[in-house]
């Protein structure tokens, strides 16, 4: 039998926090990420659409948080996406808001 990944039926992160990161990243610039998802902050640097809301939503985000949940630009994603932790401190404190149990223990 072979288990999901538990960031596949998850997305707390997507829905959580604010994603900036260097222009540098954006595809007018030379990088991945989707111009029409990128907002301008300023010169310098970018953030993803949705995230500086109330209760953000990565426009990327595909699904049901806590059900079924995916990046829809996943191989195009920003250097903040790549590098967050399934089952670190600030992943957990994600799914805590999503009313999700803690990822204790992970292995990945």
């Amino acid at each position: 039998m072979t288990t999901l990944h538990p960031c596949l039926t998850c997305g707390a992160c997507c829905a959580s926090f604010r994603v900036d990161f260097s222009v540098h990243e954006t595809e007018e610039l030379g990088g991945c990420v989707p111009d029409g998802l990128v907002v301008p902050v300023t010169d310098h640097t970018a953030r993803m659409r949705g995230t500086d809301h109330a209760q953000p939503r990565c426009a990327a985000l595909t699904g049901q948080v806590g059900e079924r949940a995916a990046c829809g630009i996943y191989e195009w994603r920003p250097s903040p996406c790549r590098e967050f932790e399934a089952g670190s401190a600030a992943c957990n404190r994600a799914r805590q808001r999503h009313h999700l149990p803690a990822l204790d223990g992970l292995v990945l």
